[in-house]
């Protein structure tokens, strides 16, 4: 990736950008079979930018069935796993050829600061297309011990058709987290954008096509989830549904798989995460710069947005008036401008929604230390950063996903209370925990129950540890690591009788 671009260059690059706005299904884009197309709308200025097609049913169909004849034709599934890999490398260096304009795209639609888009996520879907690519020929099958006169061989095959149901909030990320390692193991996919940010995903496409993805391969299907989620559901030629987002479509997705063909269904849902700062914490100023990117990188709108801060009676003054200083740091405005860490918020839904959490924290009882109001900018959708004190864990701001930049401050007595108060939450996506005594570390790290730790900083893990979550945060799989390519791939036992 180049260096940040002035915000004049980056406008410029936006008014140049051809946005595709069809469905691309069997290596073409087509409008959606019954002409219906709706609205996309840049949440940073309320302007239309597109009207996009809104595919249905049929068009699932056509989709599915396309997949389905690639995959039982070998044209992709047949190749030996180091051709694979090199047409994703291909595509992966396609990608970062044109990562300064899928990187404007992306905060265009999104209304997400082009500097996270350019720092952070093209960078990363770039990597993990890669290493996925790289790990296509070094995945081998087993041998089972010898038995007198038998062996056996235990293969990995391709499932076959996979779905994958994309979020809005980071639409190339997510896309690059199941698409890579779905290809990689030679199955066919079909993707559902969110019809907040399909275009980036619609160009991704393309390239893929460009990068020798054979057509039918690789599909993308624009629309609703009434629509085309629910259709991708209940598909009997779907094998496979990877789908990152709330858990109320997860648990949906669950139901259409026992109404279907008990198709395969991966879920990353929700979260709730903590930064559970224990009594012996080191190093405060780190730890607030720690904590308050964990809860506003994306606007906050992040499954693993750390928006429970859990700390020790003994720091918690201390540690609230730097989390104060820190938050002068973050800018919010126009999405465009690279000196902004802050954009907007999606739609006028999730603005209102977040609004309605700091309502109703004021009015039970929380302080409002810093924020809580919008912004009035272009008739955009913009919040302050925004931090309560005073939470108790059973407020709905300390039990709710907002997804929104707003966080809040538990005062916990002792180190062992704030181990509870974090566990205390239907989620266990992430947490991150702060300590300078390293057993507390490996004793506490194994209590959270999340599926991510983090210690003595906020992350996610890379591209090398599986990401995903415990409870209503997680169920069936896991992205990123080796550990993504099982949920596409069959596992089967051939014996061989050699008596």
């Amino acid at each position: 990736m180049s260096a940040l671009l002035t915000h004049a260059q980056y406008q410029d690059i936006a008014k140049q950008l051809i946005l595709p706005t069809q469905a691309f299904i069997n290596g073409e884009f087509t409008p959606a079979l019954e002409g219906n197309e709706y609205i996309s709308t840049n949440p940073a200025t309320g302007e239309v930018i597109a009207h996009m097609a809104a595919c249905t049913r049929k068009d699932v169909d056509v989709a599915v069935s396309a997949a389905k004849t690639a995959f039982e034709s070998g044209v992709w599934s047949g190749l030996a796993p180091t051709q694979r890999k090199e047409v994703l490398l291909k595509f992966a260096d396609l990608l970062e050829e044109n990562a300064t304009e899928l990187a404007v795209m992306e905060a265009l639609e999104s209304g997400k600061p082009i500097r996270e888009c350019v720092l952070t996520d093209l960078p990363e879907t770039i990597a993990c297309t890669r290493w996925h690519a790289e790990a296509t020929d070094k995945i081998y099958d087993q041998l089972t011990p010898n038995q007198s006169g038998a062996t056996g061989m235990i293969v990995r095959e391709p499932c076959g058709v996979v779905a994958a149901i994309l979020p809005w909030n980071f639409p190339l990320m997510m896309v690059g987290w199941k698409l890579a390692p779905a290809l990689a193991s030679g199955n066919s996919v079909v993707v559902k954008p969110s019809e907040e940010t399909s275009m980036t995903t619609l160009r991704l496409a393309e390239l893929a096509k460009e990068a020798g993805i054979p057509d039918g391969v690789l599909n993308v299907v624009t629309g609703f989830g009434a629509d085309v989620g629910e259709a991708l559901g209940l598909h009997q030629d779907v094998e496979v549904i990877s789908f990152t987002g709330s858990t109320a479509t997860g648990r949906k997705l669950l139901t259409y798989s026992a109404q279907s063909n008990l198709k395969r269904i991966v879920l990353e849902c929700g979260g709730k995460s903590p930064s559970v700062v224990l009594e012996d914490a080191e190093n405060l100023d780190e730890v607030a710069q720690n904590i308050v990117y964990a809860a506003l990188w994306n606007m906050g709108q992040n499954c693993t947005a750390n928006s429970r801060v859990i700390v020790h009676k003994a720091l918690k003054a201390e540690l609230t008036r730097k989390l104060l200083g820190e938050l002068g740091n973050w800018s919010t405005g126009e999405p465009m401008n690279p000196e902004n860490h802050l954009g907007a918020i999606i739609n006028r839904r999730q603005f209102d929604k977040i609004l309605g959490y700091i309502e109703s924290a004021k009015s039970q009882g929380a302080k409002l230390l810093f924020g809580g109001k919008a912004i009035s900018l272009n008739d955009g959708l913009f919040i302050e950063p925004t931090l309560f004190d005073n939470v108790t864990p059973d407020m709905a701001i300390a039990q709710e996903e907002i997804f929104g930049p707003v966080f809040c401050v538990i005062e916990a007595s002792s180190d062992e209370e704030a181990i509870n108060i974090a566990n205390d939450s239907c989620y266990g996506l992430q947490a991150s925990l702060y300590t300078a005594h390293g057993k507390k570390a490996q004793r506490f790290a194994k209590q959270l129950k999340a599926g991510t730790v983090s210690v003595n900083a906020y992350a996610e893990g890379d591209i090398t540890t599986p990401f995903g979550g415990y409870k209503l945060s997680g169920f069936g799989g896991r992205d990123n690591s080796l550990q993504a390519h099982d949920q596409y791939t069959e596992t089967k036992t051939i014996w061989f009788d050699l008596s």
